[in-house]
């Protein structure tokens, strides 16, 4: 083989193994090879059922605001929408260690295990069995004071997030941290997740349309997600093939250099 040879066999050889091919960047591809659109029916969220540390924000109102004034621990000025996360975090009410929140007069209530509409259906009822009529017109709101994850790896921002919806997919999660960077590895993204049972840990793949149809497609709250890198970002020979080549001219010049010193 001449030198020449060499060289174009290297060159085609370093192409085609550093650049990171399209088919690993894009989302939700049809893997079964049909070309016609089907109609995926994504998986239906299960309702999240309380742990300890969450938080909750409960507002109760009534006819006449100051009757129910007592229950609240401060005035909602402007809803929730315009209250920040950190004072929701003081304002809320914490599951504690043993799986109850501590409301004013109400006193210590458990909820651990419960879904948002039967905490607050409890709530209600304690409430017209104990200090109010029906007449009152009680009406009460109980939610997470922030949907909560945790994303790290091969993203665009790293770290804690709090998204004010009731229901967030992955792929909303990943978009909201900056989307997965060129060098993530899309097909292996794993999830954490905290259960009553123990710690789950699942790899779903956002490349294939299927997705959609997992369990895992729905985050649950203080859901960890971390993207794992692809090979080609410990190989350091570029991520395109522009990249690449401008690699392969560097290392050449070095050999060539190297070469004149030596003779």
């Amino acid at each position: 083989m001449t030198k020449k040879s060499f060289f174009l066999f290297l060159l085609i050889s370093v192409l085609l193994t550093s650049c990171i091919p399209i088919k690993d960047l894009v989302y939700l591809q049809d893997k079964d090879g049909s070309n016609e659109q089907t109609a995926i029916a994504a998986v239906e969220s299960k309702p999240y059922r309380l742990q300890v540390n969450d938080i909750l924000k409960i507002n109760i109102k009534a006819i006449d605001p100051k009757l129910v004034s007592i229950f609240n621990t401060t005035e909602d000025e402007g809803g929730q929408a315009g209250r920040s996360e950190s004072a929701l975090y003081f304002d809320g009410f914490t599951v504690d260690d043993h799986g109850n929140i501590r409301m004013p007069i109400l006193g210590e209530i458990n909820v651990i295990g419960y879904t948002l509409e039967e905490v607050r259906v409890k709530i209600e009822k304690k409430l017209l069995e104990e200090y109010f009529k029906s007449e009152a017109n009680i009406f009460v709101t109980v939610k997470l004071a922030g949907f909560r994850y945790t994303i790290n790896g091969e993203v665009g921002s790293t770290g804690t997030k709090t998204l004010f919806k009731d229901n967030v997919t992955i792929l909303e999660a990943v978009a909201n941290a900056g989307d997965i960077t060129t060098v993530g590895n899309r097909k292996e993204v794993t999830v954490i997740r905290q259960s009553p049972t123990g710690v789950q840990m699942h790899d779903i793949d956002l490349t294939d349309v299927n997705v959609m149809k997992s369990p895992y497609y729905y985050l649950q709250p203080n859901d960890y997600i971390y993207v794992k890198p692809l090979r080609q970002k410990t190989w350091g020979t570029g991520q395109t093939g522009i990249q690449s080549i401008g690699t392969i001219i560097t290392l050449l010049s070095l050999a060539t250099t190297v070469y004149l010193i030596i003779k």
